[in-house]
């Protein structure tokens, strides 16, 4: 039965879109534009159906004016303007999407000459491929990433320009659910918009829900039928694995019911597609599923009535994209109603007014700002809607900072009834004090406005919360969520090595005397305290950019005062600025120190910015700022400043001067999780002890999540990475290396010098880079007990050496990809005489090798500990089958070659084993006996699956039973005394090594095992 890709996952997610409406359209028969892949036929005739009277003429000229769009170099921006235009001539009616043709294809070849590629699934809608996905089986080997990675390629050649152009979002799934634990998406079914260069790979998990049997109309038999014929795949119908893969249910049917049905298509073309001008050139974003449901929780609340609301989403979920997607929006759906929605962007700081007047100019919305009470009153009195003359799409950005409170300084004003104001409140947890001006203002110049608060860490408490004066929460996306779909990352908390504390509270202890009751705050700020404090933030981000390969990655220091950010960017300037040195050693590395090596220049910390309220000119602020963004800045002195919606995706570590509390708090930690490259965490260095700070804030947004969500609660404290989680990756790191010698690094190079399966060495190079891994946060973290549980820096030095013979193994296989790989051998070779007769020169060859491998085999069946393991007597079995009835001596060239391959690939097999048996060996200083026990435990998985439980309590029960049969040399003439003395051993070591307590029956059986190896030991008997 056919059992691939095309029968498991490609096949029904055809069929699962024509029951959401699409028409399965055979390439054999149908005409499509090579230039462009639009089937013009049907683009003709749809054209026509929704644009009344045009004439063939008119369609001639518009299908010229699409191609022509297509070839352009701005990722499709001049076709999705035409595509999403509205009036005059329409490509998609969008006033009754019913009446557009909806196809599905598939392999429709993207081709430009020689150059191709094949979509497994395409839809169509009016005969335009602007959608299309791509399918793997489950369980492939690399997971979604292997699509991915060729999107990227294809997308990077110039020749598929137009085919990047056209398409509007595409669908990647190997048809398995999520892995939330994952860093990259490797499993799961994602979307993504068009780029040049790199598509991200965006999570959809859906909250609205479908009723399927509404949305899906009844599988048609014929459309089956037909299908499957079309493509050749008639003998799959009727297989359990087909019907079961046609579930509606699958994680890939799944996804293309959230964006593919016809409704929710609608939505994203019309609402959910945007260009950025970003530092490196023109970018195509999609909504992210948060923004998506927060847009229709936002219509939910509107159809019911209320009128204001807060979205309640983490910091670096998008707030600012969802304010730019629902000016669209909002403005369709107030234009049913005949009337004309006008949107503000309110600010309480002047940086945050700059970042969102870039952020939605760079989206294309025309952009007012007010930066004045009077100017803000001068914009409320106005009675239009639209400020400039080209009608384009706005937003008046308002910073409220200067604003003095009066509330008497506007008065109910006239307003155009046609007229809707739209508020989107940013960051509603600060400076909205409910008897100032600002938020008496709206309420009284415009009770009627809309209101929608934007916050990932809303006022909570007995006294002002941020739903009192905002209403409840309209939408809610927490940590959690935003840590699983790789939106942000989780944090880790560093404190300062012991040395330094120890250092810094001689250096307050000594100004204390000399100053008496000085005021913490100069104390802080003073010189002597603030060079080390600069000393070890320098070595240490210095170090951190080197022990990452990563230049590229900014730092910020978030002072105790003003005081003390002058002070630091002062002795920066003067000590680290600008030095051309070529090597440099940081101070730190001095005899005992943590660095051992020359820091190269490229990662050296050169330039630095000080942000402060009045540390330079409006210009100059936003000039360090946007510099700092570019890479041209490398760390930033702040208080005070950029610690709330300051955006800056290379900003991977923080630096930690005082104690922030409540909401703040988070807000500060939070401008490091931002996605970048690789990076799995955000790091913040703790100088000011925030643990009992977070905790207590942790426990508020808890308590304040659970009694908003009930069940649904999910804290936030996997906002850090847990002791817990930490525990389990030393436990796993310990059992996916638990057969080497972890002690001894020449011991380890010879056992994996002996491997030559790329796969093992790639499994065990893994663990020895997650321990590298590991070891970094316990020790950024604090938890320094863990350290205790491996030798993390002795795993260091193994990584090198698993490194170095991968390399000489992948080496060795781009020479011999053409040998033949195989295993062990066997000791029924041993009595049989081989003959050889000269047919010709290469005869003599193949008889000598086949002798020399019948030898080597022999030896190594011979060297084997073990002729109870299945696998030895598997092979044993094997080659008695390959020599039952042969005279060996007479055969064929032809027989001879087949009879050195199987001898090869069994040698091969018994050397593998005998490897494996000597690492086990090495567990018990070379005792067989003990490897045997392991071995027989493991394959009746008792009394556990851990290798690492069970060789921990063997060797303390070898240890201890060596002892008592050295110390008694009768004891093994007394066997039943023998077997109390190994079973209360048993039972002691098997119970501390293990979780579960031992049973009976357990202790038994491993007591038996030893006993006999012991007794046969001792009388001379062979394994």
């Amino acid at each position: 039965m056919i059992f691939n890709e095309d029968s498991r996952v490609k096949l029904p997610a055809i069929l699962h879109l024509t029951q959401l409406g699409y028409k399965y359209l055979s390439l054999k028969d149908a005409e499509w534009d090579d230039e462009t892949n639009i089937f013009t036929h049907i683009f003709t005739e749809s054209i026509v159906k929704i644009n009344k009277g045009i004439t063939d003429a008119d369609i001639k000229r518009l299908y010229l004016e699409v191609s022509l769009a297509l070839e352009n170099e701005d990722l499709g921006k001049v076709f999705f303007e035409m595509l999403t235009n509205r009036s005059g001539v329409k490509l998609i009616d969008f006033e009754n999407f019913e009446n557009n043709d909806f196809h599905v294809v598939t392999e429709l070849p993207y081709k430009n000459g020689e150059d191709n590629f094949r979509p497994d699934v395409i839809a169509l809608v009016n005969g335009m491929p602007l959608v299309f996905i791509e399918v793997k089986k489950p369980n492939n080997r690399n997971g979604v990433l292997a699509e991915r990675d060729r999107i990227n390629s294809r997308f990077q050649n110039k020749k598929f320009r137009k085919f990047i152009n056209l398409t509007q979002f595409m669908i990647f799934s190997n048809n398995m659910d999520y892995d939330d634990n994952e860093i990259e998406p490797w499993q799961g079914a994602f979307y993504a918009s068009p780029s040049y260069h790199k598509p991200i790979f965006n999570y959809f998990r859906e909250e609205i829900g479908f009723n399927l049997s509404q949305e899906l109309k009844p599988l048609e038999n014929n459309v089956e039928d037909f299908l499957l014929k079309d493509t050749n795949y008639q003998a799959i119908k009727n297989s359990a694995e087909y019907t079961t893969n046609k579930n509606s249910d699958s994680p890939t049917n799944r996804i293309l019911t959230s964006m593919l049905s016809k409704d929710r298509l609608k939505f994203i073309l019309q609402y959910s597609l945007a260009y950025v001008r970003e530092h490196n050139g023109l970018e195509k974003h999609i909504m992210r599923y948060p923004q998506l449901f927060a847009t229709k929780a936002i219509e939910e609340k509107l159809d019911k009535g209320i009128r204001k609301g807060i979205i309640w989403h983490t910091q670096g979920s998008g707030k600012t994209a969802l304010a730019y997607y629902n000016t669209h929006f909002l403005t369709d759906y107030y234009q049913k109603q005949h009337i004309i929605p006008k949107f503000y962007f309110i600010v309480d700081r002047l940086d945050l007014l700059t970042q969102a007047r870039d952020e939605f100019t760079a989206r294309g919305l025309k952009v007012h700002t007010v930066n004045s009470r009077e100017a803000f009153v001068a914009d409320l009195k106005k009675i239009t809607a639209v400020n400039n003359d080209k009608g384009k799409r706005e937003i008046t950005v308002v910073n409220i900072q200067k604003f003095e409170d009066d509330p008497c300084v506007s008065t109910t004003t006239d307003y155009n009834i046609n007229i809707q104001r739209v508020y989107f409140l940013d960051e509603v947890h600060r400076s909205y004090n409910p008897e100032g001006s600002f938020l008496a203002n709206l309420e009284q110049s415009d009770r009627n406005a809309i209101k929608i608060g934007l916050t990932g860490t809303p006022l909570i408490g007995d006294t002002l919360k941020s739903k009192h004066l905002f209403g409840d929460y309209i939408h809610k996306y927490y940590y959690n969520k935003s840590i699983a779909d790789g939106y942000t990352l989780k944090l880790i908390r560093e404190e300062i090595e012991t040395e330094y504390k120890v250092k810094f509270k001689k250096i307050l202890d000594d100004l204390d005397i000399k100053k008496g009751d000085a005021n913490k705050k100069l104390v802080y700020a003073h010189p002597s305290f603030v060079a080390p404090m600069l000393d070890y933030i320098v070595e240490d981000f210095q170090d951190f950019r080197q022990r990452n390969s990563d230049a590229s990655i900014g730092a910020m220091v978030i002072c105790d005062s003003s005081e003390q950010a002058q002070e630091l960017f002062s002795i920066f300037n003067e000590v680290y600025a600008n030095s051309e040195t070529e090597d440099f050693l940081p101070m730190a590395a001095e005899p005992g120190s943590k660095y051992k090596t020359i820091l190269k220049e490229d990662y050296r910390i050169k330039k630095a910015a000080l942000i402060l309220y009045d540390s330079g000119s409006k210009e100059e602020l936003g000039t360090w700022r946007d510099d700092f963004k570019a890479g041209k800045i490398d760390i930033l002195f702040v208080y005070n400043m950029l610690l709330t919606g300051f955006d800056a995706k290379r900003l991977k570590k923080i630096y930690l001067g005082r104690v922030i509390k409540a909401h703040n708090l988070l807000q500060a930690l939070t401008r490091v999780n931002r996605k970048y490259k690789n990076y799995k965490y955000g790091h913040v260095v703790d100088f000011a002890d925030i643990s009992k700070e977070f905790d207590k804030t942790n426990r508020a947004y808890f308590e304040e999540l659970q009694d908003v969500l009930g069940d649904e609660m999910e804290s936030y404290s996997n906002l850090f990475m847990s002791r817990e989680e930490m525990e389990i990756s030393i436990r796993d790191i310990k059992e996916a290396l638990a057969d080497f010698d972890l002690k001894n690094a020449e011991i380890f190079s010879s056992q994996i010098s002996q491997i030559n399966d790329h796969g093992e060495m790639q499994r065990i190079k893994k663990a020895l880079e997650d321990a590298r891994a590991l070891y970094n946060i316990i020790r950024l973290v604090g938890e320094y007990e863990l350290l205790d549980r491996i030798d993390f820096r002795k795993l260091g030095e193994l990584r090198i050496e698993a490194t170095n013979h991968l390399a000489l193994i992948n080496a060795k296989d781009a020479l011999e990809q053409n040998e033949e790989v195989g295993n062990l051998l066997n000791m029924a070779l041993e009595d049989i005489v081989f003959g050889f007769r000269k047919i010709g020169e290469s005869e003599l060859v193949l008889a000598g090798e086949l002798k020399d491998i019948l030898k080597k085999t022999r030896e190594a069946l011979g060297g084997n500990f073990d002729p109870k393991d299945p696998e030895w007597i598997s092979l044993y079995e094997e080659l008695r089958r390959l020599f039952d009835n042969k005279n060996l001596n007479e055969v064929s060239q032809d027989e001879m070659q087949t009879n050195i391959n199987s001898l090869k690939s069994i040698h091969e097999k018994i050397k593998e084993l005998n490897r494996r048996n000597d690492l086990l060996k090495d567990k018990y200083e070379g005792d067989a006996k003990y490897a045997r026990v392991q071995k027989r435990l493991v394959e009746a998985g008792k009394p556990s699956q851990l290798k690492t439980a069970i060789i921990e309590a063997l060797q303390k029960i070898k240890q201890q039973t060596d002892i008592a049969v050295l110390d008694r040399n009768d004891s093994l003439n007394n066997e039943s005394y023998f077997a109390r003395v190994v079973a209360k051993l048993v039972f002691n070591e098997f119970n501390a090594a293990m979780d579960t307590p031992m049973d009976f029956e357990t202790v038994e059986f491993i007591r038996d095992l030893i006993v006999e190896e012991y007794l046969n030991e001792y009388h001379g008997k062979t394994a």
